[in-house]
């Protein structure tokens, strides 16, 4: 049965989607079947993987408006081992489509129980937000992983989301875990990127992961070419780090 983690931030700009794509690669490069999951209206996790979100596609607003099966808008990515389920705008009216439906925050999850059980691995990318599609996700989720930027607001509002997640825990699944938090865009020159390292690792403990992601520009040049970072160039500092993560997630698990 495969593991569903989110990874989540309200906070834009911490390499979230980021995260998303090369995790997911590298997961399937140490040979584990991998689906993600783009619930992002903005659809960076689809573009960065090659596929063009404008185009009129099957996509998860299907599944969660009910027109579609999860089955049926699943899709190949070039990278091995890894499939996914793209996003679209229409993702943007979704909260308003489904106010009057009885558990709509559950809608998610019970559609993913069809396909759970044929990947190691779920990564869902979140929105920037709070709202029903990330909780659609939490809901549906074994764990999530929270990215930190290594800057000076590297904690702002990460209080809120972790009493959201207290309240899913709550309410909605109480078997939801926190994977990690994974510090990122570490500049090794700046004495301030050591120093919310610090900082992080003396608030948050052992639940900080060990692997740090570091600045690196082939990071940002990747999903301009529709590519994983291990794709795009396997020999960078980028791809070292994200098999990294991928594997200390696997001794964890």
């Amino acid at each position: 049965m495969g593991k569903i983690i989110s990874i989540a931030n309200q906070k834009g700009g911490v390499g979230k989607t980021t995260t998303t794509v090369n995790l997911s690669a590298a997961l399937g490069v140490l040979e584990k079947k991998v689906l993600l999951i783009d619930a992002d209206p903005q659809a960076n996790a689809s573009s960065g993987l090659g596929f063009d979100p404008n185009k009129k596609d099957l996509s998860l607003y299907q599944v969660l408006y009910g027109a579609k099966n999860i089955s049926e808008v699943i899709k190949k990515s070039e990278s091995p081992n890894l499939d996914i389920i793209q996003s679209s705008i229409d993702l943007v009216g979704i909260e308003i489509e489904l106010v009057d439906q009885d558990a709509r925050e559950h809608r998610l999850k019970e559609k993913i129980i069809e396909i759970k059980d044929n990947y190691d691995y779920i990564i869902i990318d979140c929105a920037p937000s709070l709202g029903l599609i990330t909780l659609n996700a939490l809901t549906s989720s074994d764990s999530v992983l929270i990215p930190i930027q290594c800057e000076y607001f590297a904690l702002e509002g990460l209080g809120k989301l972790l009493n959201t997640i207290k309240s899913i825990q709550k309410v909605h699944n109480e078997d939801l875990e926190i994977e990690g938090i994974l510090l990122t865009m570490f500049d090794t020159r700046l004495r301030l990127s050591n120093q919310v390292v610090e900082e992080v690792r003396k608030h948050f403990g052992e639940i900080v992961f060990d692997t740090i992601i570091q600045r690196n520009i082939k990071l940002g040049e990747a999903p301009g070419f529709g590519k994983d970072i291990i794709t795009y160039d396997v020999t960078s500092k980028g791809t070292k780090n994200y098999l990294s993560l991928a594997d200390e997630i696997l001794n964890k698990n």
